[in-house]
């Protein structure tokens, strides 16, 4: 017999900790290889830890709720010797017994002592978490409690994240320093704390309560965090896409009949955006501090609505080398998988750009916020019967056209009015210029 340690894995170079939400197994069951285990959620997406290896659960070393970082041990597996190696499982038991007893009660040992530093993090005068990583950093750095309690936190709930205090950080020591009056600096925490409560709010016996939904807290925070962080600015467009509705109506019959699945607008417009970035790389980046990141990859965000009313945003990996097919395929998936709550950790990693569809609930327009750490997000609305005047050479004439309006959101801290002005400008020749005759 052998014991098998089940850690935490990657999930993302963003990801560094995960929050427990429930254990599928219990201590005794038997456990089959790919089962899952235990179900964690991280502040993109909830997934699941399935089992490397068969054999039966002998230990959970952390409780529902639990924050646990990348690569710690979550549960102990007991499998049977069958000769292979593995670099996680530790000595067999017939081999050396105490030596197997004793990193178990090494484990216990750590698993005890994140437990016991969990608690006096929970100790914070306003009952604040921190997780053991963000408490480390800040004793170290010489921040105290009553310091930690003033960073705004980005993570679950408010929660102060690796990102938020290393930003804090970096912020406090790039300011001049100077003689601090406790008094004042007493009034102005003070106040700061007064600010950033929310209005009380009244309610009488007809009113309901409905607690928000872990997915509903993170986005609000996000949100809050977003426009906190970014100058947003908006640019609109309104775009004539009457050949891109005749192409579509055209093709769509064959395309399922070749395909097996349906073609929207979506893709169309999704490889036309990753198109635009391509010759506009200065909207591909992101901001560090006094530094700008040019994002070597062009990831698109594709914002999609959940049956609870939550919206999460799946990525198109290396958009802009997608052929249409190739991009159908992938708008399809991800939708089809976000729906089903499928979607792995990874799946919701990397962006670079974001693009929503507010058209689809049918909104002409809309103003989102940007993803961070993003610069610019693209609202598509709803595509319209207008009546519109035609260009000709025999003059101008009234016929009914198909329109929609293009609103860009970007950060002015590092795009202006032109860069932002002239990405939809050119978006708008690609889809206007789409060739009616073309084949998928």
């Amino acid at each position: 017999m052998a014991k098998f340690e089940l850690k935490l894995p990657k999930m993302g170079e963003s990801v560094a900790e995960a929050t427990i939400t429930s254990w599928l197994k219990e201590v005794g069951d038997t456990i089959e290889l790919d089962e899952a285990i235990v179900e964690i959620a991280t502040d993109k997406v909830d997934s699941e830890v399935p089992s490397e290896v068969e054999g039966i659960l002998v230990e959970k070393l952390f409780d529902v709720d639990a924050v646990v970082e990348v690569g710690q041990t979550l549960a102990i597996i007991e499998t049977s010797a069958n000769g292979e190696a593995s670099s996680v499982i530790v000595d067999e038991v017939v081999a050396s017994p105490p030596v197997i007893e004793d990193k178990v009660d090494i484990v216990k040992e750590n698993a005890t002592a994140i437990e016991n530093s969990i608690t006096e993090i929970k100790s914070s005068p306003t009952g604040k978490f921190y997780s053991p990583l963000v408490k480390n950093i800040a004793q170290k750095e010489g921040i105290s409690i009553d310091e930690l309690e003033t960073i705004v936190g980005s993570g679950k709930e408010g929660r102060v994240t690796k990102n938020d205090i290393l930003n804090y950080i970096e912020s406090r020591n790039a300011a001049p320093s100077k003689t601090v009056d406790t008094k004042k600096d007493s009034s102005s925490t003070a106040m700061q704390k007064s600010t950033a409560a929310s209005a009380p709010v009244s309610v009488n016996g007809e009113d309901e309560i409905v607690e928000m939904t872990r997915m509903g807290k993170l986005i609000s925070h996000h949100m809050v965090a977003s426009v906190q962080t970014s100058a947003h600015v908006q640019s609109f467009i309104e775009i004539d896409v009457t050949n891109i509705v005749k192409w579509r109506n055209k093709v769509k019959d064959a395309y399922f009949k070749r395909e097996g699945e349906k073609i929207t607008y979506t893709p169309i417009f999704m490889q036309a955006v990753a198109a635009t970035i391509k010759k506009f790389p200065m909207i591909n980046i992101s901001v560090d501090g006094d530094k700008i990141i040019k994002r070597k990859h062009i990831n698109l965000g594709m914002a999609a609505a959940l049956d609870d009313g939550n919206l999460i945003v799946p990525v198109i990996k290396n958009a802009d080398q997608l052929n249409l097919v190739g991009m159908t395929a992938s708008v399809n998936d991800l939708a089809k998988r976000a729906r089903a709550n499928e979607l792995k950790p990874d799946d919701v990693q990397g962006g670079t750009y974001t693009v929503t569809n507010v058209g689809s609930f049918g909104s002409v327009m809309g103003t989102p916020i940007i993803n961070q750490p993003q610069v610019a997000i693209l609202a598509l609305g709803a595509v319209r019967k207008v009546p519109a005047v035609i260009e000709t050479a025999e003059g101008d004439f009234i016929g009914i056209r198909h329109k929609m309006f293009v609103s860009h959101s970007y950060d002015h801290r590092v795009v202006n009015g032109a860069l932002g002005g002239l990405f939809i400008k050119s978006l708008k020749e690609t889809l206007e210029s789409w060739d009616v005759n073309k084949d998928f």
